[in-house]
């Protein structure tokens, strides 16, 4: 059945216009982000048929590349899921603000929601002044497995160098969940920590976020 073979007051955006958001099912609010369904397929169906395969919170920790995979979802559609994943993402960090970093467990409240669902390892600088002060936004310095042999101090440091900060604080998730440390992060830190010394720019810390769970170099 296509939407308009389907009465009018009974279509996701009528329905929306006339009882509001909260009457809807997730399919239907669904339907009304997504617009268009499929050749066979009307937009209701493909919603419901999403939610039921993954469930919404997996739905949204989909990659772009795995939402394209799934029949009926193109480029457009799967960054328009991506785009509510991370604009919610972006709400709940508004509403924990971290200016001054005093401790791990703020760089931990900082960079969970950015992190905490990411597939593979990211890792971020932070940016300080001498009070401890955020200057910049976090900083991505590289994604993928942590490799000494590329991620080279020259690109952790520029930002701190451009932004004359006195500190910085090294930051990346374990997409596993577990948050110890491996060798090779022990010896990546090490590394900068000693580059930091030469360049007078102080590693204050290396915190790894994990699943609700952080390790941090300086408190371990």
């Amino acid at each position: 059945m296509k939407i308009k073979d389907i009465s009018k007051e009974g279509r996701p955006r009528e329905r929306f216009l006339k009882y509001g958001a909260e009457a809807l099912s997730d399919a239907e609010l669904f339907a009304i982000l997504l617009r268009t369904g499929s050749k066979g397929e009307n937009v209701i169906d493909m919603s419901n048929k999403l939610i039921a395969q993954y469930g919404l919170d997996k739905l949204f920790e989909c990659s772009l590349n795995e939402l394209e995979k799934i029949k009926g979802i193109g480029p457009s559609k799967a960054m328009q899921i991506l785009t509510i994943a991370e604009i919610q993402k972006r709400i709940n960090q508004s509403k924990n603000p971290v200016k001054r970093i005093s401790c791990a467990k703020d760089v931990f409240s900082l960079m969970n929601e950015k992190l905490k669902d990411k597939k593979e390892e990211q890792f971020y600088t932070l940016i300080l002044n001498t009070k401890n002060f955020l200057i910049t936004d976090p900083v991505l310095i590289s994604k993928g497995i942590l490799d000494a042999s590329i991620l080279h101090p020259r690109e952790v440091f520029k930002p701190a160098i451009k932004n004359s900060a006195s500190k910085i604080i090294l930051v990346h998730n374990h997409p596993s969940g577990n948050p110890e440390p491996s060798p090779e992060d022990l010896d990546i830190t090490k590394k900068l920590i000693e580059a930091g010394e030469q360049l007078d720019i102080k590693v204050l810390d290396h915190v790894i976020i994990g699943d609700g769970k952080w390790w941090s170099w300086m408190e371990r």
